[in-house]
């Protein structure tokens, strides 16, 4: 994988902004959050409080994927949504292409993850000490060679969704990770994050908001 980090300069693309919480799609090949040392302090985070001096982490994203990702605005809305983060009521929903096509249309994957530690930041399955982790997913496209799959994680483990594609025998394309050869041979990681429904932290409203997958 490419040690040198340069991310893309892509204007802020604000999804839903309000007194609370600030929506926001992330591009490709940006950090959520700073990295160790000053050549990884470009981030989401630190462009988003250019714009907004207040805002606070909530979660975070790959630095190779894409789409929705919720800051807070207010310390109340930061506890707020952590809180549903923890306690999964938040529902995320992917977009991913993946090398062939499984013989299924949808599933369940059930595998416990744990870090790969002298290959991290790598994962993989254990079933000793891995934590436990669990995928939905569909087919929504047959490309032939590829395929295009909707992933919705019941849990949120670092790289949940890559490391269970791949245990499918369907890794992501374009994954430095996990896929291999032709698989691995695409522009960027073909992962994105395409909805977030969480409840407001004014009011407690059910919200959706949601940002097109630019693959």
């Amino acid at each position: 994988m490419d040690a040198t980090y340069s991310p893309p300069s892509d204007p802020l693309v604000i999804l839903h902004e309000d007194a609370e919480v600030l929506l926001v799609d992330k591009p490709a090949g940006l950090l959520s959050v700073p990295g160790k040392g000053p050549e990884l302090a470009d981030c989401l985070l630190s462009r988003v409080q250019v714009a907004f001096p207040d805002a606070l982490l909530v979660h975070r994203l790959d630095r190779d994927t894409s789409g929705v990702m919720i800051f807070a605005l207010t310390p109340h809305a930061q506890r707020h949504l952590g809180l549903q983060f923890e306690k999964r009521m938040t529902r995320k929903t992917y977009v991913a292409r993946i090398w062939g096509v499984p013989e299924a249309k949808e599933g369940t994957i059930d595998l416990p993850l744990i870090v790969d530690w002298p290959n991290r930041p790598r994962q993989m399955v254990c079933h000793e000490t891995g934590k436990p982790a669990q995928t939905d997913w569909k087919v929504i496209k047959d490309e032939g060679e590829t395929a295009r799959v909707r992933l919705m994680p019941r849990t949120g483990r670092s790289h949940q969704l890559r490391v269970h594609m791949l245990s499918l025998g369907h890794p992501i394309l374009g994954d430095p990770f996990y896929a291999e050869g032709p698989a691995r041979d695409f522009p960027r990681l073909m992962l994105h994050s395409e909805e977030l429904r969480f409840k407001h932290p004014q009011g407690g409203r059910s919200m959706k908001v949601r940002a097109k997958a630019p693959f």
